[in-house]
C-alpha cells in the first residue's frame, strides 16, 4: 500500500526477498530499502529496487541505500527474473556455506 506498510510487513514476515518500486505513497522505495537494510542487516532479505525510469543516478542511489540489485520495469520481465534468480542463488550459496560450517 505504501512505504511504511512495506517496512512493517518486512519486519513482521522476515522475507528472503523484497522487491520495491521507487515510487511509493509516503516514503519512496529508496528510503524503504534503507530502513529495511538498517533494521535487518546486510545479508537478508535480498532487496531489488524497480523503477520505470532509466537513470544511472537511481542505480547508484539504490546501491547506496543497500539494495542488492536495481532493475528497470519493462513489459519484458526477464531482467527482474534474472535479478530474483541471482538473489536466490546467493542465498542458497550462503546457506550451503553456513551449514557446512556447523
Amino acid at each position: 500500500e505504501n512505504g511504511e506498510e512495506g517496512i512493517k510487513k518486512a519486519e513482521q514476515d522476515k522475507p528472503d526477498l523484497v522487491i520495491i518500486d521507487t515510487l511509493l505513497p509516503g516514503i519512496d522505495g529508496f528510503e524503504v530499502c534503507g530502513k529495511i537494510r538498517k533494521a535487518q542487516g546486510p545479508i537478508t532479505p535480498k532487496i531489488i529496487i524497480m523503477t520505470g525510469f532509466v537513470d544511472a543516478v537511481d542505480a547508484v542511489k539504490a546501491r547506496q541505500m543497500g539494495a542488492d540489485d536495481y532493475t528497470v520495469k519493462t513489459s519484458d520481465y526477464s531482467s527482474l527474473v534474472e535479478s530474483v534468480q541471482d538473489c536466490f542463488t546467493l542465498l542458497a550459496a550462503k546457506g550451503a556455506l553456513k551449514s557446512s560450517e556447523d
